[in-house]
């Protein structure tokens, strides 16, 4: 039922059977990643309310979309069970379970043509929701309400957050010489820790609704001992709804660990930009965010709201990783420079070596410097 948990459990050449309608292309890509063989989506996934980007990015990547298959579809397939793609129809072993719409990029792109019309309803929609959410969350937006205390110190910082979003691999990847010298507050939202981990670094603060983080990640919340002894361990903030219910705290005190509490009913990309603008942050770097017109229609009408007021309250001092990565100058680090020049005098001192002439010419000059310092001398 819920796409982002099948991905993690998905494996290469899975037939994966979802319920997602209007499919985002955050979710597709992280099944291309997983490397379904195909996906068969009960629900419809892309019905025209706006033109969503998951259900090009499949079939971009060469994956079968069987669409509209029914809700019925996940009674009838368990995990596990045998699952074949004929065309339009769905089979397991021999048995037919499903017919759908097998869809083309032609007819994917059409839809898309006819939803950019219904965009004039959806912000209409969305205006709607703005007013709501500024109403419910005005004390949170304008003046940090029910933000947690942190022990990390953010303030006069750089603060980057990092979202299994659009590129967030590419995007990290070059950030590389900004980390190492800049060394930002890491932010993992959800899955986001599990990215930086994967890049090699270690988030310092965990925030989200706890669903699609690993327990791996958020064991380091314990990790008082090695590798990281001489750093404070990682803080988890829990997401929780806007009447403080949060599902995910039984599994965090299933693992023992201890976590704070933030009820909003934004998103936690957007409890993460507002949690470092309250701490003082001098910068938020975004990694993987939603950043143009579709990525950001597909995050659904509650969610439009929510990131369309969080980024009006933290825009002065929020960054995208592509505008970092053009604009940041790596430093020269002092080590490297001195492994440099001793490199190169390193590569002098071997010509010389295997050179007679040079090393009767560079013992000549220095038996030519003693003697302008034997004369200087007895000028003096």
């Amino acid at each position: 039922m819920r796409t982002k948990l099948l991905v993690q459990r998905a494996a290469p050449g899975d037939i994966a059977v979802i319920d997602h309608e209007d499919l985002d292309r955050v979710s597709a890509e992280a099944l291309v990643h997983a490397g379904v063989a195909g996906v068969v989506n009960a629900a419809t996934s892309i019905t025209g309310r706006y033109p969503n980007l998951g259900p090009l990015a499949l079939v971009g990547a060469g994956i079968p979309l069987i669409d509209s298959c029914g809700p019925l579809l996940l009674r009838k397939i368990r995990e596990g069970d045998p699952v074949r793609l004929r065309g339009d129809r769905v089979l397991v072993g021999d048995r037919l379970v499903a017919v759908g719409i097998r869809q083309s990029e032609s007819a994917i792109r059409d839809a898309m043509a006819t939803a950019h019309l219904a965009l004039a309803e959806r912000f209409e929609s969305f205006a709607a929701n703005t007013v709501d959410f500024m109403q419910r969350e005005r004390d949170l937006l304008f003046g940090g309400s029910g933000l947690p205390p942190l022990a990390h110190d953010l303030a006069r910082r750089h603060v980057l957050v990092v979202v299994r979003g659009p590129n967030h691999k590419e995007d990290l990847a070059v950030l590389g010489p900004y980390i190492r010298d800049v060394r930002p507050v890491l932010v993992g939202v959800d899955g986001g820790a599990d990215a930086l981990i994967e890049a090699g670094y270690r988030p310092e603060i965990i925030i989200g609704d706890m669903d699609s983080v690993s327990d791996g990640a958020l064991r380091l919340a314990l990790a008082n001992g090695h590798p990281w002894r001489r750093r404070s361990p990682t803080e988890i903030v829990l997401h929780a709804y806007e009447d403080g219910h949060a599902p995910g705290g039984a599994r965090l005190d299933n693992l023992g660990v201890p976590y704070s509490v933030v009820a909003a009913a934004g998103t936690s990309e957007d409890v993460a930009y507002l949690l470092a603008h309250e701490k003082g942050a001098e910068t938020i770097v975004a990694v993987g965010s939603h950043g143009n017109l579709r990525e950001f229609l597909d995050k659904g009408r509650r969610g439009m709201a929510s990131t369309f007021l969080v980024r009006l309250r933290v825009g002065e001092i929020l960054m995208d990783a592509k505008g970092v990565s053009r604009v940041y100058s790596p430093r020269l680090r002092t080590r490297d420079g001195l492994l440099l020049v001793g490199a190169a005098f390193a590569a002098i001192g071997a010509v010389i070596a295997v050179s007679p002439s040079l090393r009767l010419y560079v013992i000549q000059l220095f038996e030519e410097f003693r003697q302008w310092l034997f004369e200087l001398k007895a000028l003096l």
